[in-house]
């Protein structure tokens, strides 16, 4: 097409892109009329119109685009203190330069309408939907197609002082950065306080944000980077919260992100104002979306933070309470219920679930996790989940039942007996039928979905998790429990040197309101049976008793017990040397002459005795057991025994006897010349030292040993009560050769519909007669024993 020397001025003149120049003369209206007039005239409307796109394509690519890009690869200062600033001012004058390029564009788009109307281009031939839009769209895509890879860093370093500079001169809240600097220096922009620029660097960030917002790329440029920032400064908010956990940050938090951050994205979005004008509203819902997201990750981010730090808040409960409450609330916020159990229950599993940690220290841990996560959870749904693996490790621990007991009614303070002094559960509220009479009716929350029958029984209920059932329920039986506090009481008195009661009374008093009178009226028995022991030793031991013949020593007094009501002793058996049995019998004499009709029968292994010793020219007194004091009444009688002369003497099995002479050889008084041969150690034998080495024993040692032989087990019992099935169970695999362990437990049940056992009860029976060769077991069945 042949376009004249005139025309082609006008047209060069007018779009001096077609000359690969960026910069326009003026033009006046005159001008682009008889340019369009004369391109209608020789039907060159559609053929400008899209040569002037060809080459806007071609120059924006190998030209704008490259120039833009071409800002970020040079390195914009050699000082690295000065990077952060000078990479700003960078980033700023090549968004500056991109926008007067766009700018220049738009104004040839402007022509471009003005000389070819869109209504003179064939339909096939325009950029739909608008020429704005291709041209923009070209543009944007052209950028991505060339980004550098460094480019991120560059544009962080801009948002990051310019974040700066906003906490500092905006909202003077610097606290997030309170490093120390020079005292000469601005705090914001690093720059001495003669020369600060952060003024200079705010006007230069608005516009910036403008420029790229009128281009339409500011999420494209900026949205990755600032959320990246964001995302860092929320967490390093975060962080500073750590441990600690007897202050609540969650409205801290949400304050500090509902202005700081939110305002600064405000002016980055709304041309550098914080006020949105009412007809922008795609600009106030897109704020209000980041709003909420960056909730979200603050929410994440800080319940993420509590949980790792979980158990520590589990141990320091209550003083952590505000953290827990700090977690519902996140909870609550965001879906993380059951990544939270999984979470807590394998970082318990993880730190008390194992040989190296005592049965008492895991005790602890699980009572501290039942205090914070009811508070967490009224509902104990999450409680009962999460602490499920921790209750089934303990109840394979045989001492547990003793920790629980112990921990119960001990000495030292713990938080079961905190729990027990208590006093009974808080009775529920009374049912209200008008909802609104409830001070708390604006909290009200609707029952959790998907949640047993129970628990929402036990919500509606409006009962406080009780520590102590929850203890109890271990076992699954508060008659274990019970059981194994009658064990403890036993050996406690038993242990007294002066009988006394009143604390015993006292943990009674408070176990009856937790377990029921019923379970307990064996205790309250054995307590009775202190008092009255008291009071028949007090008469039998008075001037004024009548004995006469019978007078007892005021050396003896004895604890009378209910044999019913007590615990089983152990079955072991002890000789009394016949100075001790003749005092044991005029006491015994005295007692039948003072209750008619009634008699006493000794355990000798039981009970405290206080012996005066006097060894190489030393006189001291001990308390030892009964057990302690026979051997060494018997080595005083006679120097020197063997260890089964002394056996049959005592009437006590070798390997018990050594245990106990370890007591004395350990006090320097009995000595093994050679194997089984024990002698006393003689002044003229063993020199000073040995003899200065006599020292009184600790009552501890005497009271484990004690201890560990007054009462049997709670298991031993129970064992002992079950065996009197194994008659039935003889009966029944003489009849059917063979049963499996389901159906000797299913017949025995209905023998025996009144005493509860279990499964593993019985199983425990029957493995015991298996190693005694009573029963073979083979293929899950057990049979009889052929002959």
């Amino acid at each position: 097409m042949s376009i004249d020397a005139d025309m082609q001025r006008l047209m060069d003149k007018v779009f001096p892109i077609f000359q690969n120049s960026l910069k326009a003369e003026p033009v006046t209206e005159d001008e682009l009329l008889h340019l369009h007039q004369r391109l209608v005239v020789q039907k060159l409307v559609p053929y400008v119109y899209e040569s002037f796109f060809v080459k806007t394509e071609k120059i924006i690519q190998h030209v704008v685009v490259p120039q833009f890009w071409a800002r970020f690869t040079q390195p914009p200062a050699p000082s690295p203190k000065e990077l952060p600033r000078a990479s700003f001012v960078q980033f700023h004058t090549a968004v500056q330069e991109l926008y007067e390029q766009f700018a220049f564009f738009r104004r040839q788009l402007k022509r471009l309408e003005r000389v070819c109307p869109t209504q003179d281009v064939p339909y096939v031939k325009r950029k739909l939907p608008s020429e704005v839009f291709v041209f923009c769209n070209h543009l944007h895509t052209t950028l991505h197609a060339q980004l550098p890879a460094d480019f991120n860093d560059i544009v962080y370093r801009f948002y990051a002082i310019a974040f700066r500079v906003f906490i500092y001169s905006h909202l003077q809240d610097g606290d997030e950065y309170m490093e120390v600097g020079e005292t000469n220096r601005c705090m914001a922009c690093s720059m001495s306080s003669g020369e600060c620029q952060c003024q200079a660097i705010a006007d230069a960030f608005t516009s910036t944000n403008r420029y790229l917002s009128m281009m339409g790329i500011l999420d494209e440029i900026s949205g990755h980077t600032l959320n990246q920032l964001i995302q860092e400064r929320i967490d390093a908010k975060v962080d500073e919260t750590k441990e600690n956990y007897a202050t609540s940050h969650m409205e801290q938090l949400e304050h500090w992100l509902n202005t700081v951050v939110m305002q600064w994205l405000t002016r980055i979005y709304n041309k550098g104002s914080l006020q949105i004008k009412p007809e922008h509203k795609c600009l106030q819902r897109n704020i209000a979306k980041m709003q909420s997201r960056l909730l979200v990750y603050t929410y994440d981010k800080y319940a993420n933070m509590i949980v790792d730090q979980f158990f520590q808040i589990i141990i320091n409960f209550p003083l952590s309470q505000s953290a827990v409450d700090d977690l519902k609330l996140c909870l609550n916020k965001i879906n993380l219920k059951r990544c939270f159990v999984t979470t807590i229950r394998d970082m318990l599993c993880e730190r008390l679930l194992h040989p190296g940690v005592d049965t008492p220290d895991i005790l602890t841990g699980y009572v501290a996790a039942l205090k914070t996560l009811a508070h967490f959870d009224p509902s104990t749904v999450l409680l009962r989940s999460i602490t499920k693996p921790i209750k089934e490790y303990l109840r394979g621990r045989g001492e547990t039942v003793r920790c629980v007991v112990t921990s119960f009614t001990g000495d030292g303070t713990s938080d079961l007996a905190e729990e027990l002094a208590k006093g009974e559960m808080v009775k529920p509220k009374p049912p209200s039928n008008d909802k609104l009479d409830d001070p708390d009716w604006r909290s009200w929350q609707p029952d959790p979905v998907n949640m047993a029958p129970a628990a929402l029984k036990f919500i509606s209920a409006n009962k406080r998790a009780d520590i102590i059932s929850m203890v109890v329920d271990i076992y699954g039986s508060k008659e274990i429990f019970v059981n194994e506090y009658r064990n403890l009481l036993a050996e406690r008195l038993l242990s007294q040197v002066e009988l006394s009661i009143e604390k015993e009374v006292k943990h009674l008093e408070l176990l009856k309101s937790r377990f029921g009178e019923s379970l307990l009226h064996s205790c309250e028995v054995m307590l009775k049976d202190i008092t009255e022991s008291k009071r028949i030793n007090a008469h039998i031991l008075s001037p004024d008793s009548g004995a006469g013949d019978l007078a007892v020593p005021n050396q003896v007094s004895a604890l009378i017990v209910s044999s019913q009501f007590w615990p089983t002793f152990r079955k072991e058996t002890m000789e009394l040397p016949d100075s001790i049995k003749a005092m044991f019998e005029k006491y015994t004499k005295a007692y039948e002459s003072y209750k008619v009709n009634r008699t006493l029968q000794w355990t000798p292994l039981n009970g405290k005795v206080t012996i005066e010793l006097e060894h190489n020219g030393k006189v001291q007194e001990m308390q030892v057991t009964p057990a302690q004091a026979a051997i060494i009444i018997h080595f005083s009688e006679q120097p020197q025994w063997e260890l089964d002369c002394l056996s049959q003497k005592m009437n006590m099995p070798p390997i018990v006897l050594r245990k106990r002479i370890v007591f004395w050889q350990s006090q320097g008084l009995i000595r093994e010349t050679k194997e089984n041969v024990f002698v006393l150690v003689d002044k003229s034998v063993e020199s000073e030292t040995s003899s200065d080495a006599i020292q009184p024993q600790p009552n501890d040692v005497c009271e484990e040993e004690e201890a560990e032989s007054a009462m049997e087990s709670a298991s031993d019992q129970r064992e002992e009560e079950l065996q009197v099935f194994w008659s039935y169970i003889e009966a029944m695999l003489t009849n059917l050769d063979s049963l499996p362990l389901d159906r000797i437990h299913q017949m025995l049940k209905m023998f025996a519909s009144q005493v509860d056992f279990t499964q593993d009860e019985l199983k425990h029976i029957l493995q015991r007669k298996v190693r005694e060769h009573k029963l073979v077991y083979a293929g899950g069945v057990y049979q009889l024993p052929k002959s």
